[in-house]
Parts: structure tokens; C-alpha cells; sequence
């Protein structure tokens, strides 16, 4: 069975102005084109109808019969066309529907969800739903349309956006201190009771900063206790037992803690559990839709920034 080919509503626009007006340059005139065009477009209308929808003249346009029919389905079909357009674009300025955000315990508890109630204040249409993880999750294959995390490692087949920078520092109690002295430089840390933090990356490694930049020098660090929750290392720490890598934003509330030796405390973390690679916090997404969420988030999810951490 041949389809019948349906009219283009360019055409149909041309044919409703030419309608109102009873004239092409009239028409030509309001649509900004040449009266040749108009003309050509009524030709291309009339053939695809297979009717004849205007009578011409010297003086004046007049509409036929079948035009008459034509007009009053034209402007219905516009009319709903124009209200489609419109609902799209109100339906993309205005997130709704379902969204599945992902982070890890920390940075999720503290800074991703007190955005998120915010976000859901100001755009009500949308539900949201925030897991949080001691590892990296397939963002696809778990279905989450975003992953809000702390370091550079991202799926090549994902889109990502930098939210903020993420400063980490090396940190122990007065307490552990006095006890058992400051490491002056990276190889003193062998030496020390490091708290490990296994969240989303299974290494373990430090990096001197002035050696990164050249892949020189690494140490593994050790350690009696260890775990997946970086509150818990940090209250480790606090109690005195060890040193611990964790992000200015995480230990900044803490007014015992302070940084360990210059030289070390800025040091470069090559993964986690001590802390991760210093980078950037990410919001990664499947498509581009997601884009639009981070980037109404951004500002209310970076952390503050600065300040030193003092006994």
C-alpha cells in the first residue's frame, strides 16, 4: 500500500498566511521571503493535496473550497505543534522526573546531600534518590544517572565535569606527636602508624610532591588498624593513633588535628585508602542530560576552601 505523502508544515505556515492576508507579497512581505517563494511553496502544497487550495488573480487571492478545509486543519495542526514545541522546551528548563545519584560516605553525607535537599526544594517535579558507597560503582550498568566523586579516574564512555578542587593534608593529634614525633620527609612515614582508609581504591601509596611530576619515588605505608569509612580514620586520628591522609573539607571541624611536617603534608596521594588522587570532584553522567543537573549544583556542592588547621 502507497503512503500518501503528508503536506510540510513550512508549506502548511505559507498556505495560513497567504489565507489571512488574500495576498502573496502580503504574505511575502510578513514571512521576510520573496513572493516567488510563497509562490513555489502554495505549487508545492497544491500537488502533494492533490487539489487546487487558492484561486489567483490580477488583483486579488481568493481560497477555494478545499482551501477552506485545508485552512481550518492547518491552523489546528500548527496550533498543536507550537503547544508541543513549547511543552519540550518548558519539560527541559525544568528537571523533573526520577534521578540516581551516587557518591562515597564522606563527601555524600556531608556536602552532597544537604545540595541535594536544596535542589529538591527548588525543583519539586523532580524525585531523587542518593546511595552512597565505600567504592567506585558502574554508573550504567547500576543504573545511576550520577556519580558524585573525589579523584581523575573516569570511564573514557562517561561525561564529566569538574565541581571543585579537592586539597588533602597529612594529619595526626598533638597527642600521637609527642609520642612519636613528626616525619620530616616522605620515607619517615615507613615508620609511623599510618590509618588506612580502603573506600574506593584498594592502593596504598604516597608520592613526594617535587618526585610526582617525574613518577620518581613512592612508599607504602602501613599500619595496625584500618577501614572503610574516613569519619572513622579521622576519629582514629583524633584519639592519637596514627596519621591520616583526608581532604581539607573532611578534617577542617576537627581543632585538635593539624597538619604533619610541610614537606610531607602537601604531599601527593597516588590513590586510596590514605586519601586518593588529589584532583578535582567529579559529577559523572551517562548523558548529556545529567549535565544540566551538575551544573545547576555546582555551587552547592563544593566545599570551602583555604585555612590551615590548627593544635
Amino acid at each position: 500500500m502507497n503512503a500518501v505523502p503528508s503536506p510540510d508544515l513550512g508549506d502548511l505556515r505559507v498556505f495560513c498566511e497567504v489565507a489571512r492576508k488574500a495576498s502573496f507579497s502580503a504574505a511575502a512581505e510578513s514571512l521576510s521571503v520573496s513572493a516567488a517563494y510563497v509562490s513555489k511553496r502554495i505549487n508545492v502544497l497544491e500537488t502533494t493535496l492533490g487539489t487546487r487550495l487558492l484561486h489567483r488573480s490580477t488583483r486579488r487571492v481568493a481560497i477555494t473550497e478545499a482551501g477552506e478545509r485545508v485552512y481550518t486543519w492547518a491552523e489546528k495542526i500548527l496550533d498543536d505543534v507550537d503547544q508541543l514545541v513549547e511543552d519540550v522546551s518548558t519539560t527541559r528548563r525544568i528537571p523533573g522526573g526520577k534521578l540516581r545519584i551516587s557518591s562515597s560516605f564522606g563527601f555524600g553525607r556531608r556536602f552532597v546531600a544537604p545540595a541535594l535537599a536544596r535542589f529538591s526544594e527548588r525543583y519539586p517535579q523532580l524525585s531523587v534518590r542518593l546511595d552512597l558507597f565505600d567504592r567506585l560503582v558502574d554508573v550504567a550498568g547500576e543504573g545511576f544517572d550520577l556519580d558524585i566523586r573525589i579523584g581523575d579516574e573516569i570511564a573514557p564512555h562517561l561525561i564529566a565535569r569538574r565541581l571543585a578542587s579537592n586539597h588533602r593534608v597529612l594529619c595526626a593529634s598533638p597527642d600521637y606527636l609527642a609520642r612519636h614525633g613528626a616525619p620530616r620527609q616522605l620515607a619517615d612515614l615507613s615508620s609511623h602508624a599510618c590509618l588506612a582508609i580502603k573506600e574506593r581504591d584498594p592502593s596504598v601509596r604516597l608520592v613526594a610532591p617535587d618526585r610526582a611530576r617525574r613518577g620518581g619515588a613512592s612508599i607504602k605505608v602501613t599500619g595496625p588498624l584500618s577501614t572503610n569509612h574516613g569519619e572513622v580514620a579521622v576519629q582514629w586520628a583524633l584519639a592519637g593513633r596514627g596519621i591520616v591522609l583526608r581532604s581539607m573539607w573532611d578534617v577542617r571541624p576537627a581543632p585538635r588535628q593539624r597538619p604533619v611536617a610541610a614537606g610531607v603534608a602537601g604531599g601527593h596521594a597516588a590513590g586510596e585508602p590514605v586519601g586518593g588522587v588529589p584532583g578535582a570532584a567529579r559529577a559523572v553522567g551517562q548523558s548529556e542530560g545529567v549535565r544540566g543537573l551538575s551544573e545547576r549544583g555546582v555551587r552547592a556542592v563544593e566545599p570551602a576552601g583555604g585555612g590551615r588547621l590548627t593544635a
